[in-house]
Order: C-alpha cells, then structure tokens, then sequence
C-alpha cells in the first residue's frame, strides 16, 4: 500500500514523497481512513511505528477545508490541539506537523515550559492553526488570555499513558474543561491501563480502536543482565563496564537530578564524555545535549526517569540502571530506551545489596530470571537468594564470550 491510497491530497502527498515516504506503516494504514472520516480514536501504539504521522496528516487534511476562511480572520485561533507530555516530544511532533504540512496554508507552533515565553506568545498572536503543547505552559496562556481553546475542532493527547505517570491528570481535566464538548479526539498510548481507559471513557465519543503490536522480526533484542556491588564501589564498576563494553550511545538512570550531574562529573573525570539532563536543567542545555549526544561529542547520557521520556534516539546501544528504580515498570520504560529500529542492546543493573527486594520485583513483573554477571572486579560479597520465580538457570558468567567479541550493538542496526 501507498499513501496515495489513503485518500491523502495532493500537498501531503507531496511533502511526503519530499520526506522519501512512500509506504504507511501499520498504524497509518489503520487510523488515517478512520480520522479522515471524523471518528475519535485509540491508538495503542509503541513510540517508533509511525503513530504521529498517523495524527497529523488527517489533521493537516481535515483542517485545509477552512484554511482559507481561517488565514482571512483577523483573530486567527487554534482549531487543533496536540498535547504531549514532555518538551522533547513537543519539539519532535511540531517539527513533523511542519514538514508534512510545508505545501499548505497552515499554521503551527509549540509552547512548552522551561524557556522565557515571550517569543511563543509572539508567535501565538501571528496567528495558528495547530498548536502542540505540554500542559502546563498551555494553562498558563490561556490563564494569561494569551489564546483560547474555544475553537478547537480536534484534540489529540499524544503518549497519554505517560501524561498520566507523571501527573498531569489535573492539568488534562481542566483544558478539557475549557475545550469545545463538539471536536474529534484521539488519544495515543503505548500501554491501555484502567487510568488511559478511563480518560478515553470520560472525554471520547464511540471511538474506534487501532492496536499495533511492533513486529518481532524487526524489533531489536534486549539482553539484560544484572550486576550486584556495594553502592560505593557503583562508579568504579560503571567506569570498568563502559571501557569493557567499548559504549559508543549510551544512558545511565539515576533516581534524582543531583545523582545524574554528580554522575556525570565523575564519568568526565574519567575521560568518558558525558552530560546529564533532566528537569533542572533549561530547554537549551537540554537540546545542546541531546544534540551532542546525537553526533557524539558525548557518549553517555545520565538521566532522571522524567528527563528520558520522549527522548527518541534509535541508535542507543546500551542502557545502564545505575539504581534500581522503585517502581518495576519504570524498569521496562528504562530498557526500552535501546533495542529500537532493529537494532540489539543490552540492559546493565547495578544493584546494590540494599536493592535486592527491587530487583525481585522486577523478574516477578518480568516473569523470568534475569542473568546475575558474578565475574568482575567489584563483586558484592553478599548475593540473592533465589526469588522464587520459575526460569531458567541463572548464569554465573557473562553470557556469549567477552564483550570485544560479542557487544557489536553499535554496527547492527539496519
């Protein structure tokens, strides 16, 4: 199938062709004859299957109708919403909106919070058809009067189930509060939890439902592996496992924003270039690392759990749980962060003895036993018992030979 074949016109068409699209992937072939069609919508997607050309070309399309009426006001207003949950992601939708809408009349622009918001009030008031936006910094313009959602003809809330760990459930009840009761709405989410189904209960109209499982023959493996060491000796074996792996792109978790820049300052020490981002930290340092860490001036990235999400790097090797996160989902979100576009990677946990109750919990949500690398310099003297979760054995070494030979993740991706 081709994106002609979707009922697209001409101008997203030829953005796209200007892209080198060619093919939709599965969730573009499902979602955008139903949008087309004004129905809400679910979709159950992973981050990577093409979910936000999936929204936006509909609503590029849609909106076109009345482009021109709304270019002729003088009080040209907002007619679509996109909300997202983190300032990375906003950056990355609205970058995508303009480039597939680069043939037409439309207008869009992003707000976040973290930066002064005099230029984005300045843009808002030239006047804008599709608006992507964290919460926060929206609530705070429309408090301001800056803008008025009273013409919003489609909303979406992008990676809803991430809106919602990070506790912008408030926030979403009270810009749907001021949001049209007539729109189409479309949520987006990795995960279908009773909290995302009940949002979608709540605010959505007899929408249909898009799952997209990821394919297996072209998902990455992630191998994971487990490290136990007394937590002062965590920085020296971090500093022996990125030299051993020969890391190329990788992230280091840590729990706290003051834990990832003491982190990242003692990996620079070392000679291992590194940087920290996370909530501290302005919008500008954040792009001038992930920039960085894009072309390679800085190998390891240290993040808070907040600062990674919408964080969309395909070629991260590896993925290092420098402390165990206390919520074993957050495990799952953390790992995910490698393995992607086909690509292998592997999951490294530094767990320290006094961690060892959460690095049960995770096999249990993880239904397996995970490897415990008992052969290297700073080996704990004390080692978990058995959690009792049916597996098989766990190896006493590291798995498939030295990593010189075995850890190739950063030449595999296709």
């Amino acid at each position: 199938m081709t994106f002609s074949e979707l009922g697209l016109n001409e101008p997203l068409l030829r953005a796209l062709q200007r892209e080198g699209y060619v093919h939709p992937t599965p969730i573009q072939q499902q979602a955008i004859p139903i949008l087309l069609q004004g129905n809400d919508l679910i979709g159950c997607a992973q981050t990577g299957t093409g979910k936000t050309a999936a929204f936006s070309l509909p609503i590029l399309q849609l909106l076109t109708r009345n482009a021109a009426q709304n270019a002729a006001n003088a009080t040209r207003t907002v007619r679509a919403l996109v909300l997202a949950p983190t300032r990375e992601l906003a950056i990355q939708i609205g970058d995508n909106v303009q480039a597939y809408g680069r043939f037409s009349q439309l207008r869009s622009a992003v707000i976040f919070g973290g930066v002064p918001a005099g230029r984005q009030i300045a843009h808002l008031r030239q006047g804008v058809d599709i608006l992507v936006a964290t919460p926060g910094r929206l609530l705070d313009l429309v408090n301001q009067r800056v803008l008025t959602l009273d013409n919003i003809e489609i909303l979406v809330l992008d990676e809803a189930d991430r809106m919602l760990d990070m506790g912008f459930i408030h926030d979403i009840n009270r810009i749907m509060l001021k949001l049209p009761p007539q729109r189409q709405t479309l949520l987006f989410s990795a995960t279908m939890s009773p909290e995302v189904r009940a949002i979608a209960a709540k605010y959505m109209q007899r929408p249909k439902q898009v799952t997209v499982q990821v394919d297996k023959n072209k998902q990455g493996r992630i191998e994971e592996v487990f490290y136990f060491v007394e937590k002062p000796q965590k920085p020296a074996l971090l500093r022996h496992l990125i030299r051993e792996y020969d890391i190329k792109k990788g992230i280091v978790f840590t729990r706290t924003k003051y834990g990832a820049d003491k982190l990242a300052k003692i990996l620079s020490r070392a000679n291992i270039p590194a940087d920290a981002i996370h909530g501290n930290k302005t919008q500008g340092q954040r792009q001038r690392t992930l920039d960085n860490f894009r072309n390679g001036r800085v190998r390891i990235l240290v993040a808070s759990d907040i600062a990674a999400r919408g964080i969309d790097i395909d070629d991260i090797t590896h993925v290092f749980n420098y402390e165990i996160p206390e919520q074993p989902e957050t495990y799952v979100h953390r790992i995910g962060r490698t393995g992607r576009a086909g690509a292998d990677g592997l999951a490294v946990s530094l767990c320290s003895n006094e961690e060892r109750q959460l690095f049960y919990s995770i096999e249990q949500l993880m239904h397996k036993r995970i490897p415990i690398i008992e052969d290297h310099p700073f080996v704990s003297e004390v080692l978990p018992a058995t959690s009792g979760t049916p597996a098989p054995q766990r190896a006493p070494r590291r798995p498939q030979g030295p990593p010189q030979q075995k850890r190739s993740y950063h030449d595999s991706r296709r």
